[in-house]
């Protein structure tokens, strides 16, 4: 079945590899392509760079969105999918983080399908299929640790942006990295899924995996697990968003279950990397407050990497932005923007 794609955010880590699995697939046809700031001429029948991406929606009208923006300025095309009915293939996780209510409400009324892009939340999509939720005890999500597993705060003083961005694992874009290593990428992770598999938070648990070979575990009633393995590359989980309901082939050795093949799990380190538990509590709170959270956290790598505040004072930064908004419920995205705004600038005054 042919079909044809728009690529949003197609110069950054996920855009890069979409772009791979497009090219290698004679059924998927690139018809846009958007990036922030980078010139893309000729990428794609129609491009566009900065903006509004739903304008290139818009114009070419695709039967599946790759929506790999990075941060809440994904959200306008999030929305214009769900309330479509077209496709989703979701990569940007802080959109739905932010707009899950209303995200959940435009997804109802448009009745289209969502496929999530993240490793975990695709493998959960793909463990839980249909199953029926009161045979579903809980939802694992796996994290690496970062680069700085194992690390007490005393040992995270000094830390650069360099080190910060040398993740174990995984080769992502530096936003999504530096989540990682301050563990709120899990943070957003748990809230996304919440509002993606209609779990509550009590259901959803986070273990650390330093190998990144499991991706995500079900834990059903009879005491049974179901657990999604491979090795951690993102072409995976795009192949499957972008080809859904098949399984084109793609270049990666499967995983070698006789080579040394360990499993190892722990309890994450929330007193070293409280954003973890800051994400879950403003994910209970509900309200604006998950909007907030992802807003803080924005703003408070961006001032990180421009060496503005330290590493250890991302979490802080957070922490105080939330306990100082109100996270009232957003009645429109104007509200929603609203809250965005100023939460991001709790961090600014800071």
């Amino acid at each position: 079945m042919e079909r044809r794609i728009a690529v949003l955010g197609a110069t950054g880590s996920i855009g890069r590899q979409a772009l791979q699995v497009i090219a290698a697939n004679p059924a998927l046809e690139l018809v846009a392509a958007t990036s922030g700031s980078t010139r893309i001429d000729g990428l794609a029948p129609v491009t566009q760079v900065g903006g509004d991406a739903t304008d290139v929606l818009e114009q070419t009208e695709p039967d599946v969105v790759l929506n790999g923006i990075v941060g809440f300025s994904g959200i306008h095309a999030t929305l214009w999918a769900l309330e479509r009915g077209v496709a989703l293939a979701l990569a940007n996780k802080e959109s739905l983080v932010a707009a899950g209510d209303l995200a959940r409400e435009a997804w109802a009324r448009g009745g289209g399908l969502l496929l999530p892009v993240d490793s975990e939340h695709s493998a959960a999509f793909q463990l839980l299929g249909d199953m029926p939720r009161d045979q579903v005890r809980g939802l694992v999500l796996t994290a690496s640790g970062g680069p700085f597993r194992g690390r007490s705060r005393d040992e995270l003083e000094d830390v650069t942006p360099a080190a910060a961005l040398a993740h174990p694992t995984w080769r992502m874009g530096p936003k999504i990295t530096i989540d990682s290593a301050t563990l709120a990428n899990k943070g957003l992770e748990l809230i996304e899924a919440h509002f993606l598999f209609d779990l509550p938070y009590d259901a959803i648990e986070v273990v650390v995996h330093p190998t990144s070979v499991v991706h995500a575990i079900v834990r059903l009633r009879d005491g049974a697990s179901l657990a999604h393995v491979g090795y951690p590359d993102m072409r995976v989980p795009i192949s499957f968003a972008l080809t859904h309901p098949h399984r084109e082939p793609t270049p990666l050795q499967q995983l070698d279950f006789a080579g040394g093949l360990r499993l190892e799990f722990d309890e994450p380190d929330l007193e070293t990397f409280p954003l973890l538990a800051l994400a879950r509590e403003a994910g209970e709170r509900g309200g604006t407050f998950p909007c907030a959270f992802n807003a803080a956290n924005e703003a408070a790598v961006q001032a990180f990497l421009e060496g503005r505040i330290r590493f250890l004072d991302i979490d802080g930064a957070v922490a105080d932005a939330l306990a100082r908004v109100d996270g009232a419920p957003a009645r429109d995205v104007d509200e929603l923007i609203e809250a965005d705004r100023s939460a991001r600038n709790l961090v600014a005054v800071a």
